[in-house]
């Protein structure tokens, strides 16, 4: 059995249920790859794991900053490589759960040698209007412009930052950096040290399952809870108001739109980022892809994803 297993897919998918049956079958406990779930008290708006859930099988990088802290795919790495060592030390497996793609491939394929981030340029990339930065990255690097998140203003931000430190397009420098070293995906004896496993649904029933979740969010405190964040510092952490539902809302709060509209606006928003989740993993990494139909239940989608694996 390869050392690690690594369950991605869009948000709503399923493959946080299916980790849990998983991980409880085959003695493994489980790595968020989640780049909000880190911070504390992005709870309702993230899906976060329950602390029943987290009883029955234990979870790591989850609840690990405080939203003034900043993180990024470099401490993933890190603390990531921290919690490997004991889950194996403790003979478990660990399992990889999430859907923030960068966050994987950092750590299935290195780091790189990106360029430091050079504050006088942030500085002025950030004073810029974001159509306009858009504009610039469509002219100077087009591939990345066809695949990045166009509303999340910090990706954005560093790949023009990388771009007017080197002179060239952000997205030929990634495939070096990715070369220059991994986390461990190869094992000693040249066999796969890990599995990445694909969850994937019909359209319809993907967007079904995320209308339900938005809902659940709301009647469950998101507005709430997004109100509290507000209190601790929320909008200064960029990564964290770039979450989808907690942008959204703050936009409520403020009078920008009714409840009703933000909640129809975060089901939009959610859809459109599963289809560019769905898009980055495809053309990204080497991905095993397991198709579910509305109907499975658990138990079987978990038989078929052990047997995939070979467990």
């Amino acid at each position: 059995m390869p050392s690690g297993l690594f369950i991605l897919g869009p948000t709503a998918v399923g493959k946080s249920e299916l980790a849990l049956s998983i991980a409880q079958r085959m003695g493994g406990e489980i790595i968020s790859v989640d780049s909000m779930q880190v911070y504390r008290g992005l709870d309702v708006g993230t899906a976060k794991p329950s602390l029943s859930e987290r009883q029955r099988v234990p979870h790591h990088l989850v609840d690990v900053v405080e939203l003034t802290e900043a993180f990024d795919a470099a401490r993933f790495v890190q603390l990531a490589k921290t919690a490997v060592e004991a889950i194996q030390a403790r003979g478990k497996v660990p399992v990889f759960c999430g859907g923030t793609g960068l966050y994987f491939k950092a750590y299935l394929e290195g780091l790189g040698a990106a360029p430091p981030s050079d504050p006088t340029l942030r500085a002025e990339l950030e004073a810029t209007p974001l159509a306009r930065l858009l504009e610039e990255l469509a002219r100077k690097d087009p591939v990345l412009y066809a695949q990045i998140d166009r509303q999340n203003a910090r990706r954005v931000w560093r790949a023009l930052e990388v771009i007017r430190l080197t002179g060239r397009p952000y997205s030929e420098q990634r495939v070096q950096w990715g070369r220059a070293g991994s986390a461990g995906a190869t094992a000693k004896n040249g066999e796969p040290a890990a599995i990445v496993l694909g969850i994937e649904r019909e359209s319809g029933d993907l967007h079904q399952r995320i209308n339900q979740r938005v809902d659940r969010m709301f009647q469950n405190g998101l507005v709430a809870e997004t109100e509290g964040l507000l209190a601790r510092g929320l909008e200064s952490n960029r990564n964290a108001m770039q979450a989808i539902g907690y942008r959204q809302v703050v936009g409520y709060l403020r009078g920008e739109l009714g409840l009703a509209e933000t909640r129809e606006l975060v089901k939009q928003r959610t859809r459109q980022f599963a289809r560019r989740q769905r898009t980055w993993f495809r053309l990204q990494l080497r991905v095993e892809w397991l198709r579910l139909a509305a109907a499975d239940e658990l138990e079987f989608v978990a038989d078929k994803a052990c047997a995939l694996i070979g467990r």
